[in-house]
This record gives structure tokens, sequence and C-alpha cells, in this order.
């Protein structure tokens, strides 16, 4: 069983006038890989050589359409036959255009399409062999199917008809699976089932998918396999229909100035999405535009196959071109203009500097700078150095990190008197080294001259600060020392004045001519303005200059100590049990305010007089500065005791002082430490002073306790009281009873008569025409109102309010009375009208009896509505 694949192919092929012209291979596989094979031909005018080589046997110029004939391959057994059909046309025939291979490539032709010719599979004819076994016949592989991406239809184009050698013995039912086919993508090959015409349905696009594969089935009509799947393999032949890409549209590169022809610059890159193995893919990279055109147009070179930008020429100077923009364009095609794609990008190339420029001094002394690198790079940045003229290094160079000029400062005082002129040499380089192969000097130099101007110096002492020394107690108008100051302006005769300026014990004072000092008062070591022996005073001393100017001199007085102070006994007061076997001694010492040596060692002595103190008391030495005082004898009564103790310092000579230590003694406990009644009785208080604090404490604590009582007395009254107290009394809020309203009112200028009782009706019927109200209290017996509880208890008090208010409500006596009111005649033809003249909206119908439930302020009106006749 053999399947045979159709397809409608030319094999394009340049027919000479020569014969024996190779057109074409022609292979064959066979089972043996050594047999050989020989091939024949259907048309006398080709040729097929022993290596499958097809040749024009005569002139073929003539050609007006495609020829097709029948190429044979037999074994060398003659045992197995192979047939193929081959169609060839003449290069530049009108029609499909065809290239190597059994695919569809171009042509549009529709007929073409319609009609496929088919190439049939070689026929394996299959003879028995001697022993009856019949040969398997052997599978071609089936070349792939090439199909241009972007064909412009019309659609479905056939590409191929697979027919099996069975469709005319049985019905046979073509399909296709695979990617392409049944799988996504789907529906973009189809085939039709009975004829065999497999299509593609649309224009493909190479760059979303290369290759497709698919597999043929045919089945019978009952779906029972007829053949074996054979495998087909699609491949989308690319187009040129992408233009490169760039990665960027502006690259960013730099060279160094002065670089050499071929220094590498930079790479710029663009992508085709076509394919890289064919001309669509291949780019080719070219300058088109170099801005600027110094020192000439075209400065840069471009690889055409990298992107790699270099230097093709010297003279790049960055002080006259900083940056140049190259447009780079990539064409496909492998760079055809006529054929390709084009795109562009931009490459800027800045020009990195180096030190290729000296510096130049232009003026000094502000030292005006100019360096044509570039600025604020150690190219640029000027180093000043001075070379000669400044042995005592009085002036420095300060570089200004913006404009790069020199500053000439003075970083050491100048002497006019000394130096009135300076010739300086200056040097000034880059910080960075020149570049190598600059035909110039790395640095420049200049001389400056600075002229120094003389001004007027103050005074000068020339010990400062002057130090003398003298014991103290130095009398009052003593001569200490001259302190003479110097007028350093030597080519000025000057005159000097001195006075004082800080003196903090005013122990001095100065000649104001001379600068001799003397003494004022006595020198005292000891006294306060001393800091560690010394003295310290200012002075001043001021010439007579234009300005004047004023020199500080500071004197130090160092006192030496002599003895002049005697030692004070530390400490002055001390507590001792009174028998001597209880307690601790007493450590006693001294102090002076002299320094050593007439201070310390001291030696402590009880004086002769009087005798009781060496009786009752000892003092042992415990070294150099204390000693020990004791009891010498067993008990002392306790009491305060002045002891006398003469001290003497280790001056020369010596000098003593008896200093009185006032010793309490008191009544210990075994622990040695004073009982509370002995610190009482060592505190020097008699008895007469004891009782009389005990009676002093004795009344307070009485009076204490009398305040007590009075206001827990004070308390119960106020709970015995009633609750309508005087208000003076008990400010708590209360209900009050008032028997006339209105007397706050007595204080002002108002006639409360209107408001007060009336004794009789006869001053009203005299009065003028007017309202007039008479209130009459009833002459009856007061409702008793509750009585506050002795000690009410905090539940109580909303029910004596209640009682209070209800006795308050039935209390007849209590204003406002009710009472006839007296009203005056209001005279005719008001303009009011009369009261009586509006009606009333009772029916009688309405229920006042409410008014008895209001109390018996309302008993009246009940009376006349609500029908409270039953009382």
């Amino acid at each position: 069983m053999v399947w045979y694949l159709g397809t409608v192919s030319y094999v394009s092929c340049y027919m000479l006038l020569s014969t024996l012209l190779i057109l074409l291979n022609l292979a064959f596989e066979t089972c043996q890989q050594k047999e050989e094979v020989s091939f024949e031909s259907s048309d006398p005018k080709f040729s097929i050589g022993p290596d499958g080589s097809l040749y024009a046997e005569q002139d073929v110029t003539n050609l007006t359409e495609p020829i097709q004939f029948m190429v044979t391959a037999r074994d060398s057994m003659g045992k197995y036959i192979w047939e193929t059909t081959v169609k060839l046309a003449l290069a530049g025939h009108p029609g499909p255009t065809l290239f190597a291979g059994d695919g569809v490539y171009g042509g549009s032709s529709h007929n073409h399409y319609q009609n496929p010719r088919l190439i049939t599979f070689p026929r394996q004819h299959q003879r028995s062999s001697s022993n009856g076994l019949r040969r398997q016949k052997r599978d071609w592989v089936i070349p792939p199917i090439n199909v241009p991406e972007n064909s412009r239809g019309p659609f479905p184009q056939v590409l191929v008809r697979i027919q099996s050698d069975q469709d005319k013995e049985i019905e046979i039912r073509y399909s296709i699976t695979g990617a392409g086919a049944d799988q996504p993508p789907n529906d973009i090959y189809i085939i039709d089932p009975v004829t065999g015409k497999m299509s593609v349905t649309k224009p493909l696009d190479r760059e979303e998918r290369a290759s497709y594969h698919l597999r043929a089935h045919a089945v019978d009509i009952n779906g029972n396999q007829m053949e074996p799947p054979i495998d087909l393999y699609i491949y989308v032949i690319d187009m040129n229909d992408n233009r490169p890409e760039f990665k960027n549209q502006v690259y960013n590169g730099s060279v160094a100035e002065v670089s050499k022809p071929g220094t590498s610059v930079m790479q710029v890159t663009a992508f085709d999405a076509d394919d890289s193995t064919t001309a669509n893919g291949l780019v080719h990279y070219r300058i088109l535009s170099q801005t600027p055109h110094i020192p000439i147009p075209n400065m840069f070179t471009i690889n055409g196959a990298t992107g790699e930008i270099s230097t093709i020429a010297s003279g790049i100077d960055r002080e006259k071109v900083s940056q140049y923009a190259i447009i780079v364009q990539a064409t496909d095609m492998e760079g055809s203009l006529n054929f390709g794609l084009s795109n562009t990008a931009t490459a800027l190339i800045s020009i990195t500097d180096i030190n290729d420029n000296p510096p130049d001094v232009i003026l000094f002394c502000g030292f005006t700078f100019r360096d044509k690198d570039q600025p604020h790079t150690p190219n640029w940045n000027a180093v000043y150095r001075i070379t000669g003229g400044d042995q005592m290094g009085h002036f420095a160079i300060r570089t200004d990190e913006i404009t790069n000029d020199g500053r000439v400062v003075v970083v050491k005082p100048i002497d006019y008197e000394r130096n009135n002129a300076f010739t300086l040499m200056v040097v000034v380089s880059n910080q960075a080294h020149l570049a190598s192969g600059i035909p110039s000097s790395p640095s420049s130099s200049a001389a400056v001259a600075i002229t120094v101007l003389d001004i007027n110096e103050a005074p000068v002492f020339p010990s400062n600060p002057k130090i003398i020394r003298f014991e103290e107690g130095v009398p009052a108008d003593t001569t200490l020392a001259t302190f003479a100051a110097l007028d350093p302006d030597r080519f000025i005769q000057q005159t000097i004045r001195y006075s004082k300026l800080t003196d903090p014990a005013n122990w001095l004072k100065i000649n104001r001519t001379n600068g001799r000092i003397t003494t004022t008062a006595v020198l005292d070591r000891e006294s306060p303005y001393m800091k560690k022996n010394v003295y310290e005073a200012t002075f001043l001393a001021v010439d007579n200059g234009s300005p004047p100017a004023t020199g500080t001199g500071t004197l130090q007085i160092y006192l030496i100590d002599v003895n002049d102070n005697v030692p004070v006994l530390v400490p002055q007061e001390a507590l001792v049990c009174e028998r001597s076997r209880h307690g601790y001694p007493v450590n006693i010492t001294a102090s002076d305010l002299d320094s050593e040596p007439n201070a310390g060692p001291y030696v402590f002595e009880l004086p002769s007089y009087p005798s009781s103190a060496r009786r009752n008391w000892t003092i042992s030495r415990l070294n150099g500065n204390y000693a020990q005082l004791k009891l010498r004898i067993p008990y002392l009564e306790a009491g305060m005791y002045r002891v006398p103790i003469l001290v003497s310092d280790s001056g020369n000579p010596p000098l003593s002082n008896t200093s009185v230590l006032k010793v309490k003694v008191c009544p210990c406990d075994e622990n040695g430490d004073c009982t509370v009644i002995g610190a009482v009785t060592v505190a020097g208080l008699g008895t007469g002073a004891i009782i009389t604090i005990l009676i002093c404490i004795i009344i307070l604590l009485s009076m204490v306790l009398f305040f007590v009582v009075w206001v827990k007395r004070r308390e119960k009254e106020r709970q015995t009281k009633p609750l309508l107290i005087d208000p003076e009394d008990d400010v708590r809020d209360n209900i009050l009873k008032y028997d006339e309203e209105g007397g706050g009112e007595e204080d002002q200028d108002y006639d409360l008569s209107q408001l007060q009782q009336p004794e009789s009706l006869d001053h009203i019927m005299s009065k003028p025409a007017g309202v007039r109200r008479v209130d009459e209290r009833p002459v009856i017996l007061e409702s008793q109102y509750p009585v506050r509880p002795t000690v009410p208890h905090p539940g109580d008090i909303g029910e004596f309010i209640i009682d209070g208010l209800r006795a308050a409500d039935n209390d007849p006596t209590a204003p406002p009375y009710d009472s006839l009111l007296v009203f005056d005649y209001e005279g005719s033809g008001s303009t009011a009208g009369s009261v009586s003249s509006l009606g009333s909206s009772s029916s009688g119908e309405q229920d006042y009896d409410y008014l008895n439930d209001w109390g018996p302020r309302f008993k009246k009106l009940a009376d006349l509505y609500g029908g409270g006749g039953e009382d």
C-alpha cells in the first residue's frame, strides 16, 4: 500500500545552451545504505547521473511552459523499482516561482490551487522470492511543506493533496490533527475529507509561530484506519515584514578627548523580529549624520555588523566640542537600501576631559585663573604654591572653589619694623597631572610684590605676665616693681601713659608716667583675693598715637607665708560619758590659716590653771596633727564643762593659742551612747526649767481637749434645734416661714403701703380712683407645723418636707389670704369693653371636680364650678 503526496510545485532552473547542465539532485533511500541505485528519465531531453544529478541534454531555452517527466530508480539486483515525477520550468517563466524543495513558496494563481497536481510517491514493485516470502515496501520521508507568511489569499489556499492508493477500491475519508488543526490555534489548516486537499485558511505570521506539526489520517467510511498516519511538517517562510528596533532611542556614551583613532566609544543594538538566519533578519548599521561637524564631519565610524561605534579621526577636543550627536541607522536585508527596512536612533557621545591644558595665571593678588579644561574637575581645579620670598611663612593662598581664583591671605602677623616689603614666587598647577604627550608645561608661575603698610601698634609689656615674690605683710607705700611697656613703633616717637585696670583688693597703685607700682595696704596671704598664694592685677599702657593704641599687662605677686596666724582647736564641742569605762575619747586637732611649715604638726597641752583641767582630764598624742582627750578620773558628774587646751604650731617662732573645748558629760548606756535624760541634763536645763516646760505642755494639751469638747457640744446643739430656726444660726437650705413679704424692698425707694395689711378701709375710700387690693388675714388659730426631729434620719427628710408642704397648703392664715378683693370703679367708655361681654364656652357639661384635687387654695373655685357643696 503506497501514499501519494501530490504537490503544486515547480522546480525553477536556469536552462543554458550548454548540455549536461546540472539542474537538481534527486535522492532516494533504500533499506541497504550501500546498495547502488540507477536512474532513468522518461524525457530524452534530460538525463540523471549516478549521484541523482539532473542534466539537460539539449537546448531547452525555447521552453514556453513547464515540462513534466517521470524518473525511475532501480536497485542493482533489479528487484525494486521507484518512481517519481519531476516538473521543470524555465527561469523567468510566468507563473508560480518555486525554490528548492517540494513546498509552495509563492504564486497566487487560483486555478493552480484548485487543480493541484500530484507528485506520486515512488511505487515499489514486489516480487516473490524463491522461498515464497514477500518483501514489504519501504515508506518515504515526506518533505516539509513551506508556506510563506502574510499571503494575500484568496483563502483557503490549497497546499497539498493527500491520497491513498486504496481510494479507487474503498471510499476513503481524510483528516488532519495537531496544533493548527484540531488543537489551538484551531482551524488554521483544514482538509477536504473526500479529495484530501489540505488548505490554509488565513495569512500566517512567522513571528507568532514558525512551524506546525500535523498528522494526516486515512480511514474508511466506518472509521477504520486504512493507512498508518503520516507526519506533515509545515514551515512558515519568513517575509521581510518587521523593521529593526533599537533597544533605546537615545544611547549615551563617552570618550576622552585626544583619543587615538580606533578607540571604542559605545555600542548600539537593534533587534529584528524576522528570521535571523535569512537576510530578512540580518541588520546592518551605518552612521547617517554627525553634529557638529567639528573638526571634520566624520569623526566616528560604526561596525556594520555589531553596532560598535569608535573614533576614526584624531582631533577630539573637549574645549571645542563637549558632545557629539550621531544619528545611527539600522537596516535589515543586510543593509540593502532598496529592499531593506530601516530605523534610526541617536547616540550622544560626551567628550570627557583630560588635563591637556596647563593653568594660566592672568592676574595675581587676587589671582585670576584661566584653564580651558572642564570646570570643577581635577583637570581644572587650581593648586597654588608659594615657592619663594616668604621664608617665615607669613602668607598663604586660598583657592575659591567656585571661580578657581586665588587669594593671598596673611596667616602669621607681619611686623612693619622688620619687613616692609615681600616678593613672592607663586606657582599654579592642576590637581590632576598633565596628560602625557601634551607639549606644554604642567604649571605656570609669576612673581607677586607685596608692600606692608605701617599702623600704630599697641605698647607691649616685655614680661607678660610679670611675676614678683614678696613675704606677706608688706606695709603700705612699698615699691614692688616697675611695670613698663615698650612701643613697637620704632620709627615714631610716642609717649606711653599707665593706668590700673583690675585690682581686686585695691592693694596697688601705678605711676602714670614710669609704671612704678607701690602698695596702698598690707599684703596678706590669707586674704580671700589670693589664689594659690598669688595675687593678680592688670594694668594698661596707652600711647598717644592716632588713633591711640592700648596694651594690657598682668602683674602676679607671689606672697611667701609667714607665721602670723595662731592655731585654732577643732572641734569646739564634744560629748563624753560620765564614767570613763563607758564611751569613747574625743579626737581633737587644730586649724591654722598659715601654710607649711608654719602650721602642723601641733602640740596639745592642758594648762596648769585651772587645776581642775589637769585633775579631771588628760591628753594623749596620736600623731602630728591629732590628739585624744579623755577623763582622768573614773566618774565625773553629768553636765557642761569648759576644758582649756593650749595649742602650738610649728612656726619659727611658734605661735600658741588657748582654746576652750565645751565638753558635755552625760550618762551613757552599755553601748556608750548618751541617754535621753542625760542629754537633757547635759543641755544645761535646771529643774525649774524642766518643770516649766512640762506645765506648758499640759496647758497646751488642755486647750486642745477643751476645743474638741466645745466642737462636739456645738454639733449636738445644732442637731437638737427645730427645723425653722434663725437663718443666722443655720444657713442650710430649710423651709422658712415669713409673716409678710416684701421686707427686702424696705431699703429701696418704693411705696410699700400698697402691699401691707391696712387697719381699716377708710383711707382706701379717700384715695383717687384706681384698683386697690385688700387682703384680710383670718382671725383663727394658726396651723401647727411639724417639728424637726432631734436626730433626723436621712430617709425622713423627704417625709418631713412633704408634711411641711401639706401643713402650709391647709393653713388659711398663710398668705395670700383667701379674702374679698375690692376694686374701684373703672368708669365708662372703656375701649377694652366689658369683661362680661366675653362669652363662656362652658355648656354646663364640663367636669370641674378635678379642682378639689388642687388643694385648699382652689376650694372656692371647686365649690362654684365643681360641685363642692359636699363639704
